[in-house]
């Protein structure tokens, strides 16, 4: 497929607002891709490797910035493209508003004039952009993206820019495309009639819309074992339910984590009668795979391959499991008298990528797993809790420190002295779960229940700042904070609910500063915009109902007090929760 096709598509489906409408051309889009249609699956949400797959283009802004500005010709500089992008709102409005080409040499062009430019010629080059690495890897990149908006005209500029930023802006989320791909290759052309036909008789109608689901899913499970949209898309096409049906989870290919909510022990006995309770602990969510060979891997909970940072759970997964086996845990810091120590510390060491030994003598960590979701080629995701905790202990040993413990109780008396043991042993609180429940990745349903002390945190996003003053006017010195807004709609939006400053220290600014200035998008005076990517956990007194935010509330009293290194925007706390708070207050 042509890149120039798909950016016409692209803006079409960019264009339409009904949401039966844009799965409609999203799944014509996918029926006419052909060989290019794992790469399109992935191109639509951003993105050019599959979702279990950590690599990333690593390119910035101003970086891209700076390959449009070469496209442009020599009069225009990354200053000029960052001085447009002001005034336009977003990257591909900018990238459009130029015409490129002006550098092509004469080889460049054939006999109908410009240089054709494929989908399949985008992915290579960028998937070589993300490969360069040490001395000269960032001209690299520059040379790689310059060549590139060369060979664009106005709409594949306009896609190809947001592209390299991840951020594709067509209203297409992960939803969005599951629904696609069901609706483009296992939907009858019958059902999709008579769902859209209004005139359709309720029975013919109904019937319809079943199989449609059942369709969605399939492919829904599918993707919850593979998190691959271009596989899953290329095999519901070619083989149908039977090739969905044969997709396994596969060690080494992180899947996205089972998630809870907040819950009571009222809720929980309420709806189940008996209840597993574990600890919940303070540290943060890794997932162990260890292979047929016995190499081991741990990832994050965002899917980061994190196994470098933590050599002495590599060591101790691997003394201890001798079979393929992919768990769920936690990775705990703990001083040396074995008690549990705060999340800051345990975040001190993920995703450490330098001084790891050094680290690893200052901070120690250990693990400790709650579920097993494949053990020795078996698949447990539709066992039930209490099965696979048996194939932990199992597998662990179930004298083993590295196994949470599991108490099955329907007494509320119960539960509150397991609570009481867990918080004065220096623990976040406990764990409420359906013993007969599955497990769902990525799913935050109500098997899962979080119960911890009264919460006075909240893990909000970062969507603007401040430079400082006098001797911190190089740093950013005031965050702006938004809550997610939950909505059917797969983008992602944020209300600003406060402003923090305090519990900052001289340190942490330069590391902040570090961290989020890749992320500003545009500036004005002292005030810099801010792409929603990192949370920061955020103490305060009491929410407050305010005008100043277009939230309504405002946090009393805000601190900073750490970066939720293991969390993304879309897994920060809702302004849905942030009512609630207020409404119980």
């Amino acid at each position: 497929m042509e890149f120039a096709e798909f950016a016409s598509r692209a803006a079409e489906i960019e264009a339409e607002s009904a949401d039966l409408a844009v799965i409609s051309l999203l799944a014509d889009l996918f029926c006419d891709a052909d060989d290019d249609l794992p790469t399109v699956a992935r191109f639509v949400q951003g993105r050019v490797f599959p979702a279990w797959d950590s690599t990333t283009l690593d390119i910035g802004p101003r970086l891209c910035h700076e390959a449009i500005a070469r496209a442009a010709g020599t009069n225009v500089s990354a200053d000029d493209v960052e001085t447009r992008l002001a005034d336009r709102g977003e990257i591909g409005a900018v990238a459009a508003s130029y015409d490129f080409g002006g550098q092509r040499g004469l080889a460049a062009f054939g006999a109908g004039g410009r240089e054709t430019l494929t989908v399949a010629e985008v992915d290579s080059e960028l998937r070589a952009l993300a490969a360069a690495s040490g001395s000269g890897s960032e001209e690299t990149k520059l040379k790689t993206l310059y060549g590139l908006f060369n060979r664009t005209d106005s709409d594949e500029a306009r896609f190809l820019a947001r592209l390299v930023l991840s951020e594709m802006r067509i209203g297409v989320g992960e939803g969005t495309v599951r629904d696609a791909i069901a609706e483009a290759f296992l939907v009858t052309d019958a059902d999709a009639a008579a769902i859209r036909d209004d005139d359709a008789d309720s029975e013919t109608e109904t019937a319809a819309r079943d199989r449609r689901d059942e369709a969605i899913a399939a492919v829904a499970r599918a993707l919850q074992v593979s998190n691959d949209y271009g596989m899953v898309a290329e095999v519901t096409r070619d083989e149908a339910e039977s090739g969905l049906d044969e997709v396994r989870l596969e060690v080494g290919r992180p899947v996205q984590a089972m998630l809870a909510q907040a819950g009571t022990a009222a809720d929980a006995l309420d709806e189940w009668e008996t209840a597993a309770v574990e600890t919940k602990f303070d540290g943060a969510r890794v997932q162990v795979h260890r292979d047929d060979e016995g190499d081991v891997s741990l990832f994050s909970r965002n899917m980061e391959d994190v196994t470098g940072a933590l050599p002495e759970v590599v060591e101790f997964v691997a003394d201890a499991v001798d079979e393929p086996v992919i768990l769920d845990g936690e990775v705990v810091a703990m001083d040396d008298d074995g008690e549990p120590l705060p999340f800051q510390e345990i975040l001190r060491r993920f995703r450490r990528k330098h001084d790891v030994g050094r680290m690893r003598e200052e901070v120690r960590v250990e693990l400790r797993a709650f579920d097993c979701l494949h053990a020795a080629g078996d698949d447990l995701l539709n066992e039930p809790l209490t099965t696979r905790h048996d194939r932990l202990s199992t597998v662990l040993g179930s004298d083993s420190d590295a196994v949470s413990d599991l108490l099955l109780t329907d007494d509320p008396d119960e539960i509150a002295a397991y609570e009481s043991d867990a918080l004065e042993s220096g623990h976040e609180g406990i764990m409420l779960k359906n013993p007969e429940a599955t497990y769902s990745p990525g799913d935050r349903g109500k098997h899962w229940l979080k119960r911890k002390p009264d919460v006075e945190t909240l893990d909000l996003v970062v969507t603007g700042a401040e430079w400082g003053e006098g001797r911190r006017a190089k740093y950013l010195g005031t965050f702006l904070l938004s809550a997610r807004v939950e909505s059917e709609s797969d983008d992602d939006e944020f209300e600003t609910i406060g402003k923090v400053a305090t519990g900052i220290t001289d340190e942490e600014l330069v590391e902040l500063t570090e961290l989020l200035e890749p992320e500003i998008e545009r500036e004005s005076g002292k005030e810099v915009d801010i792409r929603p990517s990192v949370v920061f956990e955020v103490g305060y007194e009491e929410i407050q109902a305010s005008p100043t935010y277009s939230s309504g509330y405002a946090l009393r009293f805000p601190r900073f007090v750490s970066v939720r290194a293991d969390k993304t925007a879309d897994t920060a706390d809702s302004l849905t929760r942030v009512e609630r708070l207020a409404e119980s207050q």
